[in-house]
């Protein structure tokens, strides 16, 4: 059996199981806290975030241009987050709306954080769009060090945990 998956996986180590749903059954309630994934295109990061919000039960959003969460290495880095977490329509994130930005941005650890809340991330290489950003508030994560900014799902991992421990 484990050379028939690794026959059809698209994957570099095959998964030793598989499974068939329908993306209709996929949760569709609403969560008070989102991650809304601006144009990320990296389905690991996706994944990742996906996992990190089932941890924290956040939802995530997904915007045009973002890697597919049902695609085989968002599904494997998600290690089924996928079925626990809402995906929620792109209009319908609740507000206020933090966009979390690499720099200038009001300090996360000063930032008023109550839920509802959406949490804006931004691609890998661009970041959030300027029209997304003038719809949210600036919020930054200091970084001391010499990178330029954090890794996407990294931000994101840290900002729900930031949410929770004031909770």
């Amino acid at each position: 059996m484990p050379e028939l998956l690794g026959e059809v996986s698209t994957l570099g180590n095959p998964p030793r199981v598989i499974g068939v749903y329908r993306s209709a059954d996929l949760r569709k309630e609403t969560r008070d806290v989102v991650l809304a994934l601006w144009r990320v295109s990296d389905p690991g990061n996706v994944g990742t975030l996906l996992r990190t919000a089932d941890a924290f039960g956040a939802g995530v959003s997904l915007s045009a241009e973002c890697a597919d969460p049902l695609g085989p290495r968002a599904l494997r880095a998600s290690a089924g987050a996928i079925f626990r977490v809402p995906l929620i329509a792109w209009g319908d994130m609740p507000e206020p709306r933090v966009a979390l930005v690499a720099h200038d941005g009001e300090p996360l650890a000063d930032a008023t954080l109550e839920a509802p809340l959406t949490f804006l991330l931004g691609s890998e290489r661009e970041g959030l769009s300027d029209e997304v950003v003038a719809q949210a508030r600036r919020v930054s994560i200091p970084t001391p060090g010499d990178a330029e900014s954090l890794n996407v799902a990294a931000a994101g991992a840290i900002a729900l945990y930031e949410l929770s421990r004031r909770r």
